[in-house]
């Protein structure tokens, strides 16, 4: 498999955290994907997005824990 990016072959899989956004809330979940170690792009399989779209789905329904681990605060300059 080569990057459609980079043309890279130099690709592994890896356990990231993906971002999933609900609200104004960003929930990280960990999830194992093939990377791209050249330009960092991500290659979810089926199975991975399946993962990923039932998460969000019960993140909205408060169906699971989650922990705060740090606010993100933003500076309105002008």
């Amino acid at each position: 498999m080569r990057c459609v990016i980079c043309k890279s072959s130099d690709i592994q899989m890896k356990k990231v955290e993906e971002e999933i956004e609900i609200g104004d809330d960003i929930i990280l979940i960990p999830v194992e994907v093939l990377v791209c170690l050249n330009c960092g792009e991500r290659y979810y399989d089926r199975k991975t997005m399946r993962k990923i779209e039932e998460t969000r789905i019960k993140l909205m329904r408060h169906d699971l824990k989650v922990e705060e681990v740090g606010k993100v605060l933003r500076a309105n300059v002008a």
